[in-house]
């Protein structure tokens, strides 16, 4: 194998993966309901695609496929962990937990830090009493409800996580204090 075709091989993996990065988002953008972006990523994707699929197949030796196959491989493996970054998205989680107190503290630091948070008294399994905090947060805080859930000394509660489309009114989806 020459030097001009490893160098070729090299640059199909990084383009492939590039543009499987950009697919990546785009299907992310595109389930989020962002669409201005998504049409500069498929345009951009079009035009890779079609310059890259040509050199695979009009190639010689399995090599070439290869590198494509394994460029979008690692395509969609940084395009998820630039999803995780980015995390767009609102959240409404709830969570349950068996102490009052431990709620009610839970819930008034929630409130300290600028969260809108809704609590209820619930009724869990064999209708034991257990208490429900509501609270909306944009994906992205969701490490800093767990801390806060920490500080609280709150560990492995119930939750049940949701993601939401849109809110509107008075609810705020983000943290007011300065991080």
């Amino acid at each position: 194998m020459t030097q001009s075709i490893m160098l070729t091989l090299i640059v199909l993996f990084l383009v492939t993966a590039f543009t499987n990065i950009l697919a990546t988002l785009k299907s992310i953008l595109l389930a989020k309901n962002i669409m201005n972006p998504v049409y500069f990523l498929v345009f951009i994707d079009a035009i890779i695609f079609a310059t890259v699929l040509g050199k695979v197949t009009s190639s010689k030796g399995i090599h070439f496929a290869v590198a494509y196959a394994l460029g979008k491989t690692l395509g969609v493996f940084i395009g998820g962990k630039i999803e995780e970054r980015i995390a767009l998205g609102i959240l409404e989680v709830d969570l349950f937990l068996n102490n009052k107190n431990k709620m009610i503290e839970l819930a008034e630091k929630l409130r300290a830090e600028g969260y809108t948070v809704n609590n209820f008294l619930a009724r869990g399994n064999n209708g034991d009493r257990r208490y429900k905090l509501e609270v909306v947060i944009r994906r992205k805080e969701f490490k800093i409800l767990e801390g806060i859930m920490n500080e609280c000394g709150v560990t492995d509660p119930t939750l049940k996580i949701k993601s939401l489309n849109k809110v509107e009114g008075k609810i705020t989806t983000t943290r007011i204090k300065a991080i």
